[in-house]
Order: C-alpha cells, then sequence, then structure tokens
C-alpha cells in the first residue's frame, strides 16, 4: 500500500482514517468526510475564488451495472445557464477536491457543471484502482451523463464533454460511441495514444495479458510519483498529497493492459473524431506526449479544432502550474466554451 502522510494539525482520529485501506469504498467515504473541510482551506489559487453564489449538490445513485455512483454538480444561483460541463477525470484523480475548485471556476462563469467518480475511483463503489473493462466505464459515464442532458431543465441546452489526462481518452470513447450528442470537447493532456519511445515492448505486453487472466486485481505494474512528474510548481506539488481518495498505488495489472489496449485503439479512431474540440497540452508532460496531442489535432476530422501548447508546462495545467499561468488557461478555456455554447445556442 502506499504510504500515507501525516498531515498537520489534525487528531489522530482523523488521522486513522487516512490510514485505513482505501481499497474499500466505505473507508475512502469515511475519509474523504473527516478530511473536506481540511482539503478545501489549503493553500491554493483555485480555493480561493469566491462561490457563494453557487449551488451545489452530492448524491449518490445505484446505476444499471449495480455499482453505487457519487456524482457532484455545481450550478450558478442567479445567471441563467450558458451550457452544460460534463467532467471525466484522471487515472490518479477524482471529481472532489481540485476538481472541486475547477468546477467553482466554470460555474461562477455561468456553466453547469457535472461530475463523476468512476466504478472503483473516489467515493464510487468497487475495487480502488481496477479497471477490469475500459469500454463498460465508458458506458458507466454515457449512462451518467444522459441523466443529466435529459433533465429538462438542462436537455436544451449545448453540452460539452470535458476530460483530463485518462480522462480525456472516456470523453473521445464517448464521442466515438455518441458522434452527435455532444457540441464539444475540452481535453486536457489527454491519454489517446502512447508516444513511441514510451511503448512497451511486444514481450512487456504479452506478458501483461497473461498476468490479467490469473491474477488482474495484484498491483505489481511498476510506476513512477505522478505527482512528482505531474506538477511543475513544488508548492502545489507537497499540495497533491491532501487528495487522500485518488488511487497513488501501482497500478493493478488488469487496470494497465486495459489502458494499453483503449490508447492501441484511440490511435486507430483519432480520424473518427468530429466534434468541435480545443485540446491543451504543456510542452514539459511527462505523463502524456504533447507530441500525442499534436497527433489528435492533426487527425481529427472536426473542422473546429484548437490545439493550445504551453511552454515549460507539465501535466496538470490547473492544478500544479504557477498562479498566473493557471488562471491564463481558465481564461482560454472559458473563452473557447464562451464562442461554443453561443454557437450551438443559435443552431
Amino acid at each position: 500500500m502506499p504510504k500515507t502522510t501525516r498531515f498537520p494539525n489534525i487528531s489522530d482520529k482523523v488521522q486513522k482514517l487516512l490510514n485505513a485501506d482505501m481499497d474499500h469504498v466505505a473507508n475512502r467515504r469515511r475519509a474523504r468526510d473527516a478530511f473536506k473541510d481540511v482539503q478545501l482551506s489549503i493553500d491554493h489559487c483555485l480555493f480561493k475564488m469566491p462561490y457563494d453564489e453557487l449551488k451545489t449538490e452530492e448524491s449518490y445513485e445505484v446505476n444499471s451495472r449495480g455499482y453505487e455512483i457519487f456524482s457532484k454538480s455545481w450550478l450558478p444561483k442567479n445567471s441563467p445557464l450558458k451550457a452544460v460541463v460534463c467532467y471525466c477525470h484522471g487515472y490518479g484523480d477524482t471529481c472532489t477536491f481540485f476538481f472541486e475548485g475547477i468546477a467553482r471556476k466554470l460555474a461562477s462563469s455561468g456553466y453547469g457543471v457535472f461530475a463523476m467518480d468512476y466504478v472503483g475511483f473516489g467515493l464510487s463503489e468497487g475495487l480502488h484502482g481496477f479497471v477490469p473493462s475500459f469500454e463498460k466505464l465508458v458506458d458507466d459515464v454515457i449512462e451518467q451523463y444522459a441523466k443529466v442532458k435529459e433533465n429538462p431543465e438542462f436537455s436544451a441546452l449545448p453540452s460539452f464533454l470535458f476530460g483530463q489526462s485518462m480522462g480525456g481518452a472516456i470523453a473521445l470513447k464517448v464521442h466515438l460511441k455518441q458522434p452527435n450528442a455532444w457540441s464539444g470537447a475540452l481535453l486536457i493532456a489527454p491519454m489517446c495514444k502512447i508516444a513511441d519511445d514510451m511503448l512497451p515492448s511486444k514481450f512487456v505486453t504479452k506478458v501483461l495479458i497473461s498476468l490479467a487472466k490469473v491474477m488482474p486485481k495484484k498491483r505489481i505494474v511498476p510506476q513512477k510519483d505522478l505527482a512528482e512528474l505531474a506538477f511543475r510548481d513544488s508548492r502545489k506539488k507537497e499540495l497533491a498529497a491532501y487528495n487522500i481518495i485518488c488511487y497513488s498505488d501501482k497500478p493493478r495489472v488488469g487496470t494497465a493492459l486495459e489502458l494499453l489496449l483503449t490508447t492501441q485503439q484511440l490511435e486507430n479512431q483519432l480520424q473518427e473524431v468530429s466534434l468541435p474540440l480545443l485540446i491543451l497540452h504543456g510542452k514539459a508532460d511527462k505523463v502524456t506526449d504533447p507530441l500525442v496531442s499534436k497527433v489528435l489535432y492533426e487527425k481529427a476530422s472536426s473542422s473546429d479544432k484548437k490545439l493550445n501548447l504551453y511552454d515549460d508546462a507539465s501535466h496538470c495545467l490547473l492544478e500544479g502550474e504557477p498562479d498566473e499561468d493557471i488562471f491564463r488557461i481558465f481564461e482560454h478555456i472559458i473563452s473557447w466554451l464562451d464562442e461554443h455554447s453561443k454557437t450551438a445556442s443559435q443552431k
């Protein structure tokens, strides 16, 4: 199990909850409930934005596969909605903590923001960090956000997918299964192809396939420290530890194989991507290669697509960069959403 951080100024009782086995969703939920006020009080620019004029709601609902799914929404209280934004989080992330600050910013700009934790991640049921089927995970996302889009309060509004890292792959797969259902997609450092110099050898792939048949849940796949690679700002890198329910252990064999196979499939489907796209990527990203985003931009058949590459920036563009860069990237995102929401509303 990953080493648990000892946080300052919290009781032994709360620390004990944080040290519990996060494989079990009950432990993840207890830890988050005990720690969420601490999380949202950290010294990060995402949590210094005003949010009094927002309406938030958290819920748990059993999906068609029998898993209880956690979801959350952020809506402006006193202004009409411009559009709906549906979020797909990354592999080492959840739809709470840092995304709370991102969602507040988007909602304060007039957007209805909706997010969920996948099966096995965050506050949703399932073995922590285990993805036995990427396709089923994508279907869960489609099911969850179909409920949002079918709600009479939101059904006439433009709707956008927002995916980060692995969530970018999920957003693309959702689009490929629903090619005409979305007004556009915003992708940050999307995991849509493995760079050639990072691609496992055929031998390693065969080993993964063999191991996945007999021990899919085992955590034996080596992985570098994602927070160390993903955050450029050293102070913000330390704050990543406060996301106490994210999966931070070695990848499970079955999960690693599913991610590999998914990227291989997506690589052969990039030309089928046809919706309006905004792709953002840091040029110094060591988690997902920015060259992969260039490939997506070049191959996508979308007539409306934009690629922004940021000098010196790492993987977590909205969480791990210097404050001024985070706010600049937010401006690019909101400007794009405003333009495309207006265009989609006029159709």
